[in-house]
């Protein structure tokens, strides 16, 4: 039986054994999917050598950057986006070999496309967060000629504003806001991104790349100042589409 299956930490909130397991079963093919729930990337090494019949792993929180000096070789995006999501195991006798790809930016651009068709007047976005996801968005936002900055709570670098940097004028100009982060995730579903919400308007558009809780805080707060909002559910099915073409299309 071959085997995927996805690596982060923590995993309680994941949705993708339950998919892929029933689309396996839907589909007749003699897979199974597994969590592996790791403290640290170091453990892919053994999970890949205890797991012969492991074919592909997809990757969340916090390994998505982390896994980079683990492939042996990256698809164009995620070369481009410095991240990655998905990857392929090629077993060839006694030889493996790790291919890293990046459904995240299929996912993400296919399913705020729609909006900002709608809504042509969005040009500037803020991306809460820098990490693997972020990146992803980053890059997708800027195919779609949507030009971003990071929001973070440090400032490493001048390409980065800080929380406390997000005046009137910087949140007026930029209407779209994507958090990145897992901030307001279940089970801590009473927090919400640190975002000046008084000067959002009708003109904003927040997208929340969590889908756990439907609506995340970030989003009410949103909608209560006139906002569009939109949660990550959509993404997460479309990157997964993508996820499957790419372990067995591919």
């Amino acid at each position: 039986m071959d085997q995927y299956g996805l690596i982060g930490y923590p995993l309680k909130h994941s949705f993708s054994k339950d998919f892929f397991n029933d689309k396996f079963e839907a589909e007749k093919i003699d897979a199974e999917y597994i969590n592996f729930e790791i403290s640290s990337i170091k453990e892919l090494k053994s999970i890949i050598q205890d797991y012969p019949d492991l074919k592909g792993l997809n990757v969340t929180i916090p390994y998505k950057e982390q896994i980079l000096p683990y492939l042996n070789r990256l698809s164009d995006n995620a070369q481009q986006i410095g991240a990655v999501n998905v990857v392929k195991i090629d077993r060839n006798k006694s030889k493996i070999k790790l291919m890293g790809y990046n459904s995240d930016i299929i996912g993400f651009k296919e399913s705020i496309e729609t909006l900002l068709r709608a809504y042509p007047y969005h040009q500037r976005a803020l991306i809460l967060g820098t990490g693997g996801s972020a990146k992803a968005v980053y890059y997708g936002l800027s195919q779609l000629g949507i030009t971003s900055i990071y929001v973070s709570r440090t400032k490493s670098s001048e390409k980065i504003l800080t929380y406390e940097e997000l005046t009137q004028q910087v949140m007026t100009e930029h209407t779209i806001i994507v958090n990145c982060t897992p901030v307001g995730m279940w089970p801590k579903i009473n927090e919400r991104p640190d975002i000046p919400y008084q000067w959002l308007t009708e003109k904003h558009l927040l997208y929340d790349l969590l889908y756990n809780p439907n609506e995340t805080l970030f989003m009410q707060s949103g909608k209560e100042c006139g906002a569009t909002v939109k949660n990550g559910l959509e993404m997460l099915l479309l990157q997964a589409f993508a996820t499957w073409d790419i372990w067995l299309n591919a």
